[in-house]
């Protein structure tokens, strides 16, 4: 498969690129991640990053949020974290005996949230919501979230102490899952040599959120054919079919293959969806949304194979 990232850093224009050519300069490595990123911003969507402690995660998202000229909060999820945490609450002042509303960290254009099932389940659902709906009650008042507004969150392996493990409704609420893997031996090295520069990077933003709230308009008007659509949804019929899938991606997994391939072609300077860009997004779409049953360990059935044979075996229609 194509190196996410490849086509959009050699050449497209505008704010995109630069935004783009501003993380990737600070971020050594990585394109992948930053384009799934552009991805997840550009179809609405939110990203759920799955990889080791230490593999800069946080730095990725910190850079991304400063470079598109928006704000950015970081969560460390705990299980003594509370709804009103994140969402914000209503506050007493003793002078004039008046309650007024207090935002929470929620209330900003790039949330990140870390380790996000150590938080309770409580906890998680008023994030969901807020995920879901982009608006947040407070004391039976409701406020908008910021556009553009984006989650990305990472969780740890279930089981850890602590853990309160994400529900597969919860899962499917996330339009993406990369997996952020440890850095090649010259990348680790280039890291090494410029961790001064790094620990503290100067970034510009290269955009305003105007800017983007207009792409994302933008990539709504993406054509997607009708043979396109069939294969997204033959494509994730055939899943659900699977001898050794217990669950399947929900209709959700369609929509966010539908957004996502058509922010895919944009970033290709494209204003039309290709089958291939359905294949490239297809395991960030769908991989957290398959559950096998306990025989497919037994046969050394792993998800990506499920995925990877489903792309192989099913057919585009011919136009």
């Amino acid at each position: 498969m194509t190196e996410m990232g490849e086509k959009l850093q050699h050449g497209h224009p505008g704010i995109l690129q630069d935004v783009f050519n501003e993380v990737a300069n600070k971020v050594v490595g990585k394109r992948r991640i930053i384009e799934a990123l552009f991805i997840a911003l550009l179809s609405e969507g939110h990203i759920l990053l799955e990889g080791s402690p230490g593999a800069g995660k946080t730095f990725i998202a910190s850079c991304f949020a400063r470079a598109i000229g928006g704000s950015f909060r970081r969560l460390q999820m705990t299980p003594d974290l509370l709804p009103a945490d994140i969402v914000g609450t209503s506050v007493f002042n003793p002078k004039d005996a008046t309650f007024s509303i207090r935002k929470g960290p929620v209330f900003t254009n790039v949330l990140f949230c870390d380790e996000l099932n150590r938080a309770t389940p409580k906890t998680q659902a008023a994030l969901l919501e807020a995920m879901q709906e982009r608006q947040v009650s407070i004391e039976g008042e409701t406020f908008p979230l910021p556009g553009p507004f984006l989650v990305i969150a990472t969780q740890i392996p279930s089981g850890g102490a602590g853990t309160y493990p994400l529900t597969e409704v919860q899962i499917d609420r996330f339009a993406f899952k990369v997996k952020v893997d440890y850095p090649s031996f010259s990348e680790e090295v280039e890291i090494i040599s410029r961790i001064d520069e790094l620990e503290a990077p100067e970034i510009t933003p290269r955009a305003k959120l105007e800017n983007f709230l207009e792409e994302i308009e933008r990539v709504r008007k993406v054509y997607v054919s009708d043979r396109v659509k069939e294969y997204i949804v033959m494509l994730v019929n055939r899943i659900r079919k699977e001898n050794f899938v217990r669950s399947g991606p929900s209709p959700r997994a369609s929509i966010w293959l539908f957004k996502g391939v058509r922010a895919k072609a944009y970033l290709q300077r494209r204003d039309y969806v290709i089958p291939d860009d359905v294949k490239e997004i297809a395991p960030f779409v769908l991989s957290h949304r398959v559950v096998l049953t306990p025989e497919a360990e037994m046969e050394e059935i792993t998800v990506e194979s499920i995925i990877q044979d489903a792309l192989r075996k099913t057919p585009v229609k011919k136009e």
